[in-house]
């Protein structure tokens, strides 16, 4: 075993630039605890080689893994000497790379000729603040950008605020697109923002919601990292901040927030996909967030968007203890699922992230419910697998459709039950 980890540290030395051609993503079928140990072992010793896609080992959930093409013998072999089942899930990583990019390339031609937003389309970070702006100004008395502050790179960081009037209203926090990679949040985001916009005075719920509180929507919450997934690395996940003393750059956005920080499910090494920071909310994109969460002081809901696995969770994932209101927040997840599921019978999951996923420290929801926004609920959308984080284009807006009906019914309830 030793020997092909070995082989693995040093094509991670070899490999310093991303290559997906010939790279596959493999389907770990964890069935006994040393399945775990070993996956464990490989997370460990090639974190830097190996892209894992599912984060946390358990025998209830099987693991994703990109394997580059160089490694994909050694990590095959690895596998097999440890009896570890798997299947291979994506046969040519590039190949859908490649589909995709091409999809963007005549999308952006057709959008230059119509001069129209496509929202089965993804597009990159100027399109979509393109697209906000041109939304905030067809809706000047229903929608403001709130710059919340800048990233790490110095791009600024806007959340959409749909509001009717008022000051001090309580309010609801939606946000996607803090793991870059998940494209189908930032574009399901997109197209829930013009769902909002276009309802208002059509939909009576719509209507009455906005009556009473404000939605706050950020479409882009790590935008360095998005940008990156267009220009160097498609599968980048973290920020894209530097990290002292390694040359690994960036931290998980989603292990730094002040709930059981550092706890498990993070890792303390700067190269891992998983890496917590150094200390809670040092990412700006993290702490632009909380710091308006906190002046605002009136929110009653917060929900983060993430892909894939089909699954909407409430708290805890720093710990598999039962919360308070779980009764409350399972009913709400449940009813809100069955309204999602009614649309295309697209199946989802329930439950705490601890016990429906993996444990993960860190989180934004736990911190939300820690300090007493009851309602914190994270979407974790399309697909199961097959395509993962490159779900095709053509799914953006059936996507986006059903995530809408589970959105709404959360935040009809939210409104009806504001304290």
């Amino acid at each position: 075993m030793r020997v092909c980890l070995a082989v693995f540290a040093l094509l991670a030395a070899v490999h310093c630039e991303e290559l997906f051609n010939g790279a596959q993503v493999l389907r770990i079928h964890v069935e006994s605890e040393d399945h775990i140990q070993a996956l464990k072992e490989l997370e460990e010793d090639v974190d830097s080689v190996l892209d894992f896609w599912s984060h946390g080992f358990s025998t209830e959930r099987p693991i994703d893994i990109r394997v580059p093409h160089t490694n994909l013998s050694a990590v095959k072999d690895f596998l097999k000497k440890n009896n570890v089942p798997f299947t291979v899930m994506i046969n040519n990583v590039q190949e859908l790379l490649e589909r995709e990019k091409a999809e963007m390339v005549s999308n952006a031609k057709m959008e230059r000729s119509t001069k129209s937003f496509n929202f089965a389309a993804y597009h990159d970070l100027e399109t979509l603040y393109s697209f906000m702006d041109t939304l905030v100004a067809s809706h000047p008395n229903l929608i403001t950008k709130v710059h919340i502050g800048n990233s790490y790179e110095n791009r600024p960081m806007y959340a959409l605020k749909f509001s009717t009037g008022g000051v001090s209203r309580p309010a609801i926090w939606v946000d996607a697109g803090i793991h870059s990679r998940e494209w189908v949040t930032q574009a399901s985001a997109a197209w829930i923002a013009n769902q909002i916009a276009s309802n208002y005075g059509v939909d009576p719920s719509v209507t009455s919601l906005l009556g009473q509180m404000d939605i706050y929507l950020m479409i882009v919450t790590n935008p360095d990292g998005y940008v990156f997934t267009h220009t160097n690395n498609r599968m980048w996940r973290k920020t894209r901040s530097v990290n002292s003393g390694s040359s690994c750059r960036g931290v998980d956005p989603n292990r730094n927030w002040d709930a059981g920080f550092g706890g498990p499910g993070a890792s303390k090494d700067p190269c891992s996909e998983s890496y917590h920071g150094p200390y809670a909310n040092s990412e700006v994109e993290v702490k632009n967030v909380v710091d308006l969460i906190m002046g605002h002081g009136n929110f009653k809901s917060f929900i983060s968007i993430h892909s894939y696995s089909q699954l909407l969770m409430y708290p805890y994932g720093y710990t598999c203890t039962d919360i308070p209101d779980k009764s409350e927040l399972h009913s709400v997840g449940t009813a809100a699922i069955k309204e999602l599921t009614s649309l295309y019978n697209t199946i989802y999951q329930v439950g705490s992230i601890c016990k429906i996923i993996y444990q993960a420290s860190g989180g934004s929801i736990d911190w939300t419910y820690n300090i007493g926004i009851k309602y914190s609920f994270a979407f974790e959308l399309r697909d199961t697998g097959y395509y993962g984080f490159l779900l095709p284009a053509n799914q953006i807006i059936p996507t986006a459709e059903e995530t809408w009906l589970g959105l709404k019914y959360i935040m009809e309830y939210v409104c009806n039950h504001p304290y």
